[in-house]
């Protein structure tokens, strides 16, 4: 992924609510299109990124059940 993108998402998102990132990703997943994926990885590695080794370890638990 180019860094280039990877800033825009990190941009077009820095400051807003929860309410808004909520919608954000809501709105990423229903609408099932592949251009939406690179902006929901970004959003995964800031979440990864600033998760302690507890919180990934239930985040793993809750993928791999969910792909069962």
């Amino acid at each position: 992924m180019n860094l280039n993108l990877r800033n825009a998402i990190i941009h077009n998102v820095s400051g807003n609510t929860q309410e808004q990132l909520r919608e954000t990703i809501v709105d990423a997943i229903q609408t099932g299109e592949e251009k939406m994926l690179p902006g929901l990885g970004v959003l995964f590695e800031v979440i990864w990124n600033h998760s302690s080794e507890n919180e990934r370890k239930e985040m793993l638990q809750v993928l791999e059940d969910g792909l069962k």
